[in-house]
């Protein structure tokens, strides 16, 4: 029974693999995405300041993220490379220093919280009262992260085993709770204190710990591949902590990109009007409606690729890039042509003022245009990584965000015209497909044509 667990990433029709262990995922995906957008609905009702003030905590929060998400990377396509490979022990040593650099990872998260949130606002806004609900929502967010790290931590254990079901569960429970707590939090209904933009942070971390308990329980229930004995967690093997990171700390470098890139735009738009920074924000928030479903398409597709990567076998390999991609480009094409046909009703989802729609409508239009080039490279990008190779992700994340999207977005603001600014997304992300392209036909030639085995 074990050994057919165990094949199954081996053995499963690509296609009904890649949907059985990608579909959980995407649904969950949509719902992360779902009280992220709630999140801001809610909060825009007590004021446009305070949805920038959510707005302009995106950068730390994804950088929290962005650590919390590297390690599960790294760990995850370890471990399933030695299932792969039918080395138990390897991945369960991949299990224990995973969970142990996680929570080293909540410790920088805590001391960020307790130190650096004021200085952080006053860099990006000159309004006190903008400064003073973003330090109460996002002291609160990195302080209480543990539950963030405990729920990437072992969520990724059950997507390595290729139990994405209940990986699921755990994200839908999270998810669901924030939901629900969040107006009750934040407006002060059926007996609870009225919290305001408080309300909103604490609805996410008592979500967040409630699915990394449940997360834990399945893994000790259900994952019978693993077994972790965290007494273990006292003798960390360093040869396997730096192959985790050496996966993980692209990863990690990838999306805290993100952050500094959407700190840099906030610092660009906030010349303009506040208005304008929170529409990037109302972007970021509804296009995670269109990336989290690729997100969780390649949760189902990493341990997929190192499972057979490690079992060298090439054409299942091959065979779930090329559906990955396919998927991935018709999700993106989607979204594109609802942001392009509803951009007006979307912005107004967060009470948006007419001067806010003005910037809006314009801006999601233009920078949408970036998803018809966004799929194949976020998965060639996260095909690197299960690899062996983030770096090569790496670079493709430094060149859009940072070489292309932010010198040219500040070229362009020069001109005065704050709809210049948004072409700078779709520009930056030709500029990674065509890396995208170049860098997997390096890797096709180094590491997957070599290997022997056919179907």
């Amino acid at each position: 029974m074990e050994q057919t667990r165990e094949n199954k990433m081996g053995v499963m029709p690509v296609n009904k693999l890649l949907i059985s262990m990608s579909l959980p995922m995407i649904i969950s995906m949509l719902v992360q995405a779902l009280y992220n957008v709630v999140d801001s609905i809610f909060v825009a009702k007590l004021s446009e300041d305070a949805l920038t003030a959510v707005s302009l905590a995106f950068p730390m929060q994804n950088l929290m993220i962005a650590v919390a998400s590297g390690i599960g990377v790294g760990m995850n396509a370890l471990l399933s490379r030695a299932l792969g490979q039918k080395n138990t022990d390897a991945a369960n040593k991949a299990a224990v220093n995973g969970i142990l650099l996680e929570g080293i990872g909540y410790i920088i998260s805590l001391i960020m919280g307790l130190t650096i949130v004021r200085a952080f606002y006053i860099a990006q806004s000159a309004s006190p009262e903008i400064t003073d609900m973003g330090v109460e929502y996002l002291s609160i967010s990195l302080i209480f992260s543990f539950g963030i790290f405990g729920q990437f931590t072992f969520e990724r254990l059950l997507q390595s085993t290729g139990k994405t079901l209940y990986s699921m569960f755990t994200q839908l429970t999270g998810a669901i709770i924030n939901i629900v707590l969040d107006p009750i939090l934040i407006f002060g209904l059926v007996g609870a204190p009225k919290m305001g933009i408080a309300g909103a942070a604490v609805a996410t971390v008592i979500g967040q710990i409630i699915a990394a308990i449940f997360a834990f329980i399945l893994n000790k229930t259900k994952n019978k591949e693993i077994h972790v004995d965290m007494r273990n967690i006292i003798k960390p093997d360093i040869k396997i902590i730096k192959t985790i990171l050496s996966v993980g700390i692209p990863s990690m470098i990838m999306q805290a990109i993100g952050s500094i890139m959407t700190f840099g735009m906030n610092k660009i738009l906030i010349v303009f009007s506040s208005t304008a920074v929170a529409v990037i924000g109302v972007y970021f928030k509804l296009q995670s409606f269109v990336f989290m479903p690729i997100f969780g398409l390649n949760n189902g597709m990493v341990p997929i690729v190192s499972y057979n990567y490690g079992a060298e076998k090439k054409d299942r390999l091959l065979k779930t890039i090329r559906l990955s991609i396919c998927y991935a480009v018709g999700i993106m094409l989607l979204g594109f042509t609802l942001i392009q046909l509803f951009p007006d009703k979307m912005l107004l989802l967060f009470d948006a003022s007419d001067h806010m729609l003005s910037i809006g409508i314009p801006a999601l239009r233009i920078i949408s245009l970036s998803f018809i080039f966004a799929g194949a490279s976020v998965i060639l990008s996260s095909t690197f990584q299960s690899l062996g190779n983030g770096l090569l992700s790496m670079f493709i994340s430094v060149a859009r965000q940072l070489v292309v999207l932010l010198p040219v977005a500040y070229i362009l603001s020069r001109f005065g015209n704050v709809n210049l600014v948004w072409w700078a997304f779709p520009i930056a992300e030709i500029a990674a497909i065509c890396m995208s392209v170049a860098f997997y036909i390096y890797m096709y030639n180094k590491v997957i044509r070599p290997l022997g085995k056919t179907e």
